[in-house]
């Protein structure tokens, strides 16, 4: 008898020894994320960090399987299979999931901010509002993330109201905010989504797009632009949104451990994602493109038709009277006692 028990705990011993490197038991908490960051780009590398630390920390009991590049399809796909239950989160875009939450575009009216340091102001005030109003949907947005200041990009100069109309002007599916806005400056834009963008510069569809420097270059969208006006068109920022489903599953001190790891990761990403957007200006510079001023009358235009026209028109329907008065309200707060910061470049 004592001879069968060593050779069951022998065979026992010896299947455990065979257990292939790094195979663990699966995770008791396993959220499925996509987004449309490419893999390797400085917003997936803090995506990976982030899980990282949350599956260690979580001694393995949370894990992640995430997808990049936009393989799970765009905001709106993205989403639906958030609905079914078939992704858990998701990275997405201010564009795609305003359609669902849109109080979250407020701030990506046109030339609303004027530094960093006022979006980071407003951004802070504004935060608790955006998890409310997630929340009434059944969402839970753990992060905000950026792309940084978008500039009008173009293959040839646009630095006047007649030559932005002269163009043939992107704007993002589904988005009332810019696309309304170019229309009452008498712009017929182009809608498309992200991953039709670079297709369509490179056939001709359209010419002028607007992005980031960082943006710009990952996308590769600045291989079919020449010029940039230096003057952003506005800021562009994104988040990281779990269906409240699954994040409810989490125990207390799990839930902790992902808002903690959120805070201290995507605060990181802020840093990198503007630093990259400083590196990559120098970049496209060196690859030709030219920086272009913005006529002063011009801008002049823009302001008047966005304050006059576009976001009258736009209050009650692409966003609340209660969030753009926030907004307005801590940008005004901010302007009065400057913190300091970038101006936007």
């Amino acid at each position: 008898m004592n001879r069968l028990l060593r050779t069951v705990c022998f065979g026992i011993a010896l299947l455990a020894l065979m257990v292939p490197p790094g195979a663990e038991a699966a995770p008791r908490y396993l959220f499925k994320i996509a987004t449309l960051a490419p893999d390797g780009s400085v917003w997936a590398r803090h995506f990976q960090a982030f899980q990282e630390e949350v599956t260690a920390k979580s001694n393995g009991e949370i894990g992640f399987k995430l997808y990049m590049g936009g393989v799970m399809g765009d905001d709106r796909a993205m989403y639906r299979k958030m609905r079914i239950g078939q992704l858990q989160a998701g990275g997405f875009t201010m564009t795609g999931i305003s359609e669902t939450v849109p109080d979250f575009r407020i701030m990506a009216i046109p030339f609303l901010f004027r530094s960093y340091a006022e979006v980071d102001r407003v951004t802070e005030g504004l935060f608790p509002l955006f998890q409310k109003a997630f929340l009434e949907k059944d969402l839970v947005l753990l992060a905000m993330t950026e792309v940084g200041f978008v500039y009008t990009m173009s293959g040839e100069p646009v630095t006047t109201v007649a030559q932005l109309r002269a163009s043939k002007c992107w704007a993002p599916e589904n988005d009332p905010l810019s696309r309304g806005f170019l229309e009452d400056m008498g712009v017929t834009p182009i809608p498309l989504s992200i991953p039709d963008v670079l297709s369509s510069l490179q056939t001709g569809m359209i010419n002028t797009v607007f992005n980031g420097f960082y943006g710009s270059i990952v996308l590769q969208w600045f291989t079919k632009t020449k010029y940039i006006t230096d003057t952003p068109f506005g800021y562009a920022y994104g988040g990281l949104v779990f269906a409240k489903s699954a994040f409810d599953k989490l125990p207390p001190q799990h839930a902790a451990l992902m808002e903690a790891a959120a805070k201290k990761h995507f605060a990181g990403l802020l840093i990198d994602t503007r630093r990259s957007n400083e590196e990559a200006l120098v970049t496209l510079k060196k690859n030709g493109i030219q920086m272009v001023p913005a006529d002063k009358e011009t801008l002049r235009q823009l302001l008047a038709v966005r304050d006059q026209k576009t976001v009258p028109r736009l209050i009650g329907t692409a966003f609340s009277k209660e969030i753009y008065e926030a907004a307005t309200r801590l940008l005004t707060e901010c302007r009065a006692k400057p913190a300091g910061g970038a101006v936007a470049k």
